[in-house]
């Protein structure tokens, strides 16, 4: 069987809190929630679509770091910190998710007041 992979250290986004990035195992990819952070884990404030690309540009290190690019993913859970961000929500997801899209949850207010946004993911990768 299979061990389970770590994707952590390097240039991807660390965090003190006790995560990983990502676990691989099998062909399977799971990617821990993506936020607008800085390199060592800080929040960086901004507004929705700022903190939205940040968090998808963190999101795609991590992704990279395995091998995996958002082609991979099948499976997306956003948290969407105020019904207000849900229109913008939809448009720029589809600035970095092309059709068929993966198969998507998505929670609004459920963040507080610290973000606006974060992502996890599950990615497919048979090879």
């Amino acid at each position: 069987m299979e061990q389970k992979r770590v994707i952590q250290g390097g240039d991807l986004p660390s965090s003190q809190l006790p995560y990983t990035p990502a676990i691989g195992g099998g062909p399977w990819l799971f990617v821990s929630g993506q936020a607008s952070t800085n390199e060592v884990g800080e929040i960086v404030s901004g507004t929705f679509a700022e903190e939205f690309h940040r968090t998808m540009e963190n999101l795609t290190r991590v992704l990279a770091a395995a091998g995996a690019t958002l082609d991979d993913i099948v499976q997306v859970r956003s948290y969407v910190g105020r019904q207000e961000d849900l229109a913008e929500y939809n448009q720029l997801y589809r600035e970095w998710f092309k059709s068929p899209y993966p198969a998507r949850t998505t929670l609004i207010g459920c963040l507080g007041t610290v973000l606006r946004f974060e992502m996890d993911v599950v990615a497919f990768q048979p090879n």
